[in-house]
Formats: structure tokens, C-alpha cells, sequence
């Protein structure tokens, strides 16, 4: 009698563990490769851009950047890099004044402040990509870091 209910239970376990088959149809296929295709953008949203002769790196590491660089933003070229230094050093002022008030502006968007010298020459992607990084910061999160609302 033992060595039956054992039996049963065995059997019942084995029974319980069997996986079900999934169908798939155009629309769960059409699914997954949309959620593929984002989670290809978001894996390419770190922006690295480093220049060993000048020993410095900026690291942007914010999802939608690199899409919105793509699609959105001015092609490069557009801005004499005269025009990206004078924006990049307004920004990076007022920025680096905000990190040093946490209590004032959120700490969660102002982590740590850059290090971005009026004197020294970064070249034009580096103020290229710094720039369009302020402007989509500041449409995205709702903010003026220069007193006036960015345009595209």
C-alpha cells in the first residue's frame, strides 16, 4: 500500500514538472523584436569619448542620449565650435554650481561636477557632444541651466 501511494506521488510530481509548449505567433515575434531593437539602444546610451594626448575622459552614460543625438539634434557641423565652447562653459558653470547645492537642486540629477577648462582646445565632437547632452538634459528633465528654455 505504501510503495503504491509513493508510486502515485512520484508519478504526480513527475506529472506537475512537465513545461507547457508556447506558440508563437507574428505578433509575439513583432513584440520581441521591438523590445530587442530598445534594448539595443539603451545598451548603446554610454557615451565615451577620450583623447589620451589631452588625458581626459567624458563618460554620459543616460538612456534616449544617443538616439535623440541621432535623430534630434543638429547635425554636427551646424555649430562653429566657437559657438559650442561659450554654451559648453555657460552650462558646465551653472551646472557645477548646482552640484555644490544639493539641498537647493536635486542631487539625483547633479551627481558630480566636470571639469571643463576655457583654455584648453577639446575639438569639436567633444563640445559637439557635451552641448547636445545639456540640451537634451535640460528638455528631458525640465530644466534651465542657462535661465532661458533650450531650443532643438
Amino acid at each position: 500500500m505504501k510503495t503504491s501511494i509513493y508510486t502515485l506521488i512520484v508519478f504526480g510530481f513527475l506529472v506537475g514538472c512537465n513545461t507547457t509548449k508556447i506558440v508563437h505567433t507574428n505578433k509575439d515575434l513583432q513584440a520581441y523584436n521591438d523590445t530587442t531593437e530598445i534594448n539595443k539602444t539603451v545598451a548603446n546610451d554610454t557615451v565615451s569619448i577620450v583623447n589620451e594626448d589631452l588625458e581626459y575622459e567624458i563618460i554620459i552614460i543616460e538612456p534616449g542620449f544617443n538616439f535623440w543625438l541621432s535623430s534630434r539634434a543638429k547635425p554636427e557641423g551646424y555649430y562653429s565650435q566657437g559657438y559650442l565652447e561659450n554654451k559648453n562653459i555657460i552650462y558646465v558653470s551653472e551646472w557645477n554650481n548646482r552640484v555644490l547645492q544639493p539641498f537647493r537642486y536635486d542631487p539625483n540629477l547633479y551627481e558630480m561636477q566636470i571639469d571643463y577648462r576655457p583654455g584648453i582646445d577639446y575639438g569639436y565632437e567633444v563640445n559637439y557632444k557635451l552641448y547636445n547632452y545639456f540640451i537634451y538634459f535640460q528638455l528631458k528633465y525640465k530644466q534651465q541651466l542657462a535661465g532661458f528654455v533650450p531650443r532643438i
